[in-house]
């Protein structure tokens, strides 16, 4: 076959109908279809910005850099999408928020808000009993007492749902992040009981910065961007014949509510932190409901081991 039979790309903007052409006997139809977009989208990016060879240098050093940066105490891969939106994308985008209507039936649809996993969920933490308290060894803070019902469709109380709880501690760190924490503290999971109701003991956390040490910390000071999360739980609650619920909870009159670096606050996750003061002390509550739809119960992969 000479040269000239070949089809060879000529300018910048026949490179993609060959990369297209190449990948079209991809067996799997998604995947073909995930990628011809994809490579669409990237070449359009490239051409409309006209990316230089040197910026094109530094976008893989990125994302090398995240990959090497991911260890046993954060994920770097996870914070980028975290960063960009593209995790509350999704998280929005698969678990629509419902709309309001006054049709009895679409009630009954309606899910809680979904939020993204984040890059601090630890599987198989600890099964406690209820009323327990998740703040191990010497977590000193404001107690914070947690309780809730988990409801199905049709708003029916959920025996047996497993409510899965991990927070960061009133100095905004994780207990993977932080030495002086005991393992798995501040994690927790509960079992509902026959009127679907969970109830723990914690204390309050703080907000916090998200990893600022990596390379998508250099990203944000480059954006002029602050790293500061609002303070919140995590929350993934999960039954048989149910799609899992992940979600968080976050405390109303926080500074950086809508300034959330990782755009994870709607407004339905906004909790009323109830704060009083007993034997001149303060104590706090939060009142927490979750409702699950029918689907399958399918659990994300750990970020973290």
């Amino acid at each position: 076959m000479s040269p000239a039979s070949v089809t060879l790309p000529t300018t910048a903007e026949s490179v993609l109908p060959l990369v297209l052409q190449a990948m079209s006997r991809t067996p799997d139809a998604r995947l073909r279809e995930l990628m011809a977009s994809l490579t669409s989208h990237l070449h359009a990016f490239i051409l409309e910005t006209r990316v230089t060879e040197e910026e094109f240098e530094r976008a893989v050093k990125f994302i090398i850099d995240i990959g090497q940066a991911t260890d046993e105490k954060t994920n770097e891969v996870i914070l980028a999408a975290d960063l960009l939106g593209v995790s509350s994308l999704v998280a929005i985008l698969n678990n629509p928020a419902p709309h309001a209507s006054h049709d009895a039936h679409a009630q009954e649809e309606a899910a809680s808000h979904a939020a993204l996993l984040g890059p601090f969920w630890r599987a198989n933490a600890p099964f406690c009993q209820a009323g327990d308290n998740i703040a191990r060894g010497n977590t000193l803070g404001t107690p914070l007492d947690v309780r809730g019902v988990v409801y199905d469709k049709h708003g029916q109380p959920l025996a047996g749902a497993t409510v899965d709880v991990w927070h960061a501690s009133p100095v905004g760190l994780y207990e993977n992040q932080d030495d002086a924490q005991e393992n798995m503290n501040l994690r927790g999971r509960f079992k509902t009981d026959a009127h679907g109701a969970y109830h723990f003991k914690t204390v309050r956390p703080a907000g916090y910065p998200v990893p600022t040490h990596g390379p998508c910390g250099d990203l944000l000071r480059a954006q002029l961007r602050h790293p500061n999360r609002p303070a919140h739980l995590h929350f993934m609650v999960s039954t048989p014949g149910h799609k899992v619920l992940i979600t968080q909870v976050f405390a109303d009159g926080d500074a950086n509510l809508t300034s959330d670096p990782v755009f994870g606050v709607t407004a339905p996750l906004v909790g009323q932190f109830e704060e009083r003061l007993i034997d001149g002390r303060p104590q706090a509550n939060l009142t927490q409901d979750f409702h699950l739809v029918e689907g399958e119960m399918h659990f994300p992969h750990p970020p973290i081991p």
